[in-house]
């Protein structure tokens, strides 16, 4: 049995075709699938049913993949080892940040890091907090920035900053005139949202049903981006609530549409999140080094109530 016969396993289980793994492997298809037969033959299993189209897993087959992973994820600790003893911090990072925050953050601390540690070659992708969550479980990301807590027992979480939500009530809204908003006064009924699978969505409706109890029926509009509940709301469609960072840019003319909460301020948490294995903790270690630096003077509230960014 050796790693490679396992990297050809794990790219099978993925990709559910010989031939897509093999290219992903830089590897001819009979090579992979030559490599895959005598692991089987080694074991006394069928790895993969491959009479089904897709390719399927075995049901000993779904075990091996999960030790599998473990393994090939352990064998990249030896690398680390090196690395860290040499206090080399470089190579391929790949890294996945939510939408909601990826606009904000990422032009705040990307140009610091990049000249902090050139010898890093970040891949950076937007993704929602679902697929960060699979990709890092299946090893396509090394970390990823997200609100937290997720609760995943696969994965360890380190804090970066806690973001409040502010308020972005248009001129004619109901709330308008208040100065500062108490969270019992929302109604989700007349709140523009973002669409299904973005996390902050989740946390807007669970800090609205925190107080009211209150159904997803009646919502107007929802929104992919942050930018266009903005303008919605400046259309006079509805209320929205914002993260802290992006009221930073919104236009001085509309800085009076924004309105600060009562005390504890409704916060999201951010956080580095990676594998339990815990790979390339030193580039992690760097990226919440940098990151914590450029954002400590951005947001100065404390006294917060962090909100759930798990569905309910």
């Amino acid at each position: 049995m050796t790693i490679t016969q396992l990297h050809y396993v794990l790219a099978v289980a993925e990709n559910q075709n010989f031939t897509k793994a093999a290219e992903k492997c830089f590897v001819t298809q009979p090579t992979l699938s030559m490599q895959i037969q005598k692991l089987e033959d080694k074991l006394g299993v069928i790895i993969f049913d491959r009479s089904k189209k897709p390719i399927e897993l075995t049901e000993v087959g779904k075990k091996i993949v999960n030790q599998a992973r473990s393994i090939v994820n352990e064998s990249y600790r030896i690398q680390d080892i090196v690395d860290q003893q040499k206090g080399f911090i470089g190579g391929e990072f790949k890294l996945g940040v939510i939408p909601t925050i990826m606009p904000t953050l990422l032009p705040m601390f990307l140009k610091t890091f990049i000249k902090k540690h050139p010898r890093v070659k970040l891949k950076i992708e937007e993704l929602t907090t679902e697929d960060i969550i699979t990709r890092i479980k299946d090893g396509h990301l090394d970390a990823a920035i997200a609100a937290t807590p997720l609760k995943n027992e696969d994965i360890k979480e380190r804090v970066l900053y806690f973001e409040p939500f502010v308020n972005y009530i248009p001129k004619g809204h109901r709330l308008f005139s208040n100065k500062k908003i108490d969270v019992k006064d929302l109604d989700i009924n007349d709140m523009l949202l973002l669409e299904d699978g973005h996390c902050f969505r989740d946390g807007v409706i669970n800090l609205c049903k925190a107080f009211k109890s209150q159904t997803d029926e009646n919502f107007q509009l929802e929104s992919g981006s942050i930018e266009t509940l903005i303008k919605l709301s400046n259309e006079g469609l509805g209320m929205t609530l914002l993260p802290y960072l992006h009221t930073l840019d919104v236009h001085e003319a509309k800085k009076e549409n924004l309105h600060h909460f009562n005390e504890p301020v409704p916060a999201r948490e951010v956080s580095l999140i990676y594998h339990k294995s815990e790979l390339k903790m030193h580039i992690v270690g760097a990226l919440q080094d940098v990151i914590s630096g450029v954002i400590r003077g951005a947001i100065a509230f404390q006294n917060v109530k962090i909100i759930s960014p798990l569905p309910k």
